[in-house]
């Protein structure tokens, strides 16, 4: 629309999720955290891959299979340099996998914090629509009405009223959309027609360029 200010949030979690495991040490449940580090084990043309995490408490080590007996010539060339340079993108990524994790254990602990970066896709002058983009690299357990909230600096029961006049809406459009997690593609649009200040009070938020 030739009336709206366009942008992308790209939001990415600070903290990786924590599995809790038995742990060895302590004897008992206990979180574990990535160690951003991979074991591997080669038997012959085959290779077993764990990405190792340590106890929150007493630093005991628990292993995750990243996979086991996998033939090598099966395994994608980039990823398997991954797994050999310890790449430390590639095992973020790795460590944010929560349907890995949910196999292993019932309880994981996710953080709210993230790091956002916006950047402007369109701005039209006079523009009365705002636009925002989510990208989300990584899963993330961020609500969408948090990351407006934190992202425009309003409370959720405003992000609410505007959501229930009509003034805010999502797309995907889903049922209780400001509770769910954010994801890649997620749209949100907010009509600020009524707003005369917009530009000035909704712009810097939205766009992230100072006041």
């Amino acid at each position: 629309m030739c009336d709206t200010l366009r942008v992308r949030w790209t939001v990415t979690p600070k903290t990786a999720p924590q599995p809790w495991i038995a742990c060895g040490g302590c004897g008992g449940l206990r979180a574990f955290r990535s160690s951003d580090k991979i074991r591997l084990n080669a038997n012959g043309r085959r290779l077993d891959a764990w990405l190792i995490y340590k106890c929150l408490a007493c630093d005991k080590t628990w292993n995750r299979p990243l996979f086991e007996r996998q033939n090598v010539r099966d395994i994608d060339p980039a990823v398997l340099h991954a797994l050999q340079s310890n790449d430390p993108d590639w095992i973020r990524t790795e460590s944010f996998n929560i349907e890995a994790l949910k196999r292993k254990t019932e309880r994981i602990d996710e953080f709210p914090e993230f790091d956002l970066v916006r950047e402007v896709l369109r701005e039209t002058a006079g523009w009365t629509r705002l636009e925002i983009e989510l990208a989300v690299p990584l899963p993330a357990g961020i609500r969408l009405d948090r990351l407006l909230a934190s992202g425009l600096e309003m409370s959720r029961t405003r992000l609410q009223a505007l959501h229930e006049k009509g003034l805010l809406r999502a797309h995907p459009d889903r049922a209780g959309l400001l509770r769910r997690r954010i994801r890649t593609g997620v749209e949100v649009m907010v009509d600020l027609s009524a707003v005369p200040d917009r530009e000035l009070s909704w712009g810097p938020l939205a766009t992230g360029s100072p006041r």
